[in-house]
């Protein structure tokens, strides 16, 4: 039996202990009855807000009383008011479809007026993949009018990497990530990945659009004919969580590494994030990603990283009055390690970030992978839960997160 195989085999032990804390597991919440848990040295109760649902990937809240949008990554919108998933899509991926074609959702700063929704998605080519969006008008029981706005020029045989999460700023600029694409995960060929690090497609970006899928004039590569510009930042690998600091206005990621150097950052126009030039982490096969694994010149620090690795999969600052405690704190959802983080953050850091004081597991009871954290019009949290990936199973749910007694 070679070094490789138990190394490798070793580092995932770890992983998978990492993602299985030693908290007894609870039974989900029914319709009827939620679940009360500690957390983050408090008790709050969980109630199921929507269930039977394949795969949720993404949330997005409706003003007033009309609801919330969730994509299953299995290719359908779905309506969510009241608790009620409606029982037809508001829209479908095209075909052929797949187990996990559809990621986010957002809509348009000024929705009441144009009631205007985007969702990204996986466009195939032959045998590529890229990730595309669409923009449709929200029309009673249907998405109308829905039109192609933007593909990426980031293709590749596998869907591995593919991301898709958007937001908003408040410029009316929509951000979008977009994964290394790398096919080759059990290799240590950077061939692929490397293309993070080219400023000529959009593999291994955060890109940012104007709301009709054009090109903002004040983005830093814009007039570089070396460049395409789409581009705000480069060289990530997996970056999957945006939101926007309450405080500072920067807009944060966070970016899965392979086994362990999981990293959350600040995203600064036209800069680097060094994938796969700087990791903290190792190639599947157990070797070094980078043999310089934590700066090299011209490179962004991350703000933290974690080792063990949890990949987490989504941000959300919290602003409401639910917690008044837990203003400022940083939520973050995981996969591997089936949790959601609260992250303390206090201090001013470089760029006015901030110095990470604490870092608090919750939700682990539960043994759910978490998709997405997002905070509601009420001031609660709400989660997106699946079993396993990729199940094509209705498993998955939208959890309610609010103080206990």
């Amino acid at each position: 039996m070679s070094f490789r195989f138990m190394f490798t085999l070793a580092t995932l032990l770890a992983i998978a202990a990492a993602a299985h804390p030693s908290a007894q597991r609870v039974e989900m919440p029914t319709p009827d009855t939620p679940v009360t848990l500690t957390a983050a040295g408090r008790q709050v109760r969980v109630h199921l807000a929507a269930g039977s649902l394949v795969n949720p990937w993404d949330i997005a809240f409706l003003p007033g009383d009309e609801g919330m949008l969730v994509t299953e990554s299995a290719g359908r919108l779905r309506l969510v008011r009241r608790g009620t998933v409606a029982p037809e899509a508001l829209w479908e991926v095209p075909p052929p479809g797949g187990r996990d074609v559809l990621h986010g959702v957002v809509i348009h700063p000024d929705f009441a007026q144009n009631r205007l929704v985007y969702v990204s998605y996986a466009k195939r080519k032959d045998n590529l993949l890229t990730v595309a969006i669409s923009r449709g008008r929200l029309d009673g029981g249907r998405l109308a009018d829905v039109r192609e706005i933007f593909v990426a020029d980031a293709w590749e045989t596998a869907a591995n990497a593919l991301n898709g999460r958007m937001i908003f700023g408040s410029d009316r600029t929509l951000y979008l990530t977009i994964g290394d694409r790398d096919r080759l995960v059990l290799s240590d060929d950077s061939s692929i990945r490397m293309r993070a690090q080219s400023l000529q497609d959009h593999v291994g970006k955060i890109l940012r659009l104007t709301d009709d899928g054009g090109v903002p004039k004040d983005n830093p590569f814009v007039g570089r004919g070396d460049a395409r510009p789409e581009i705000f930042t480069y060289g990530h690998r997996n970056p999957i969580g945006l939101a926007w600091h309450p405080d500072t206005g920067q807009l944060w990621v966070s970016d899965i590494g392979p086994m362990g150097g999981d990293r959350l950052d600040i995203l600064l126009p036209g800069r680097n994030y060094g994938w796969p030039l700087v990791s903290m982490g190792r190639n599947y096969t157990g070797n070094l990603v980078s043999d310089q694994p934590w700066w090299r010149p011209g490179i962004e620090m991350p703000r933290m990283f974690w080792m063990p690795a949890i990949s987490p999969s989504s941000l959300v600052f919290y602003t409401g009055d639910g917690f008044p405690e837990w203003r400022g704190n940083l939520f973050v959802g995981a996969l591997t390690a089936q949790q959601m983080q609260r992250i303390v953050i206090r201090g001013e850091g470089r760029g006015g970030g901030g110095q990470a004081e604490q870092r608090q597991p919750m939700l682990s009871e539960l043994r759910m992978r978490i998709r997405d954290v997002e905070q509601g019009p009420d001031g609660f949290l709400y989660v997106a839960t699946e079993a396993q990936y990729g199940s094509g199973k209705p498993d998955g749910a939208i959890l309610r997160i609010e103080p206990g007694s």
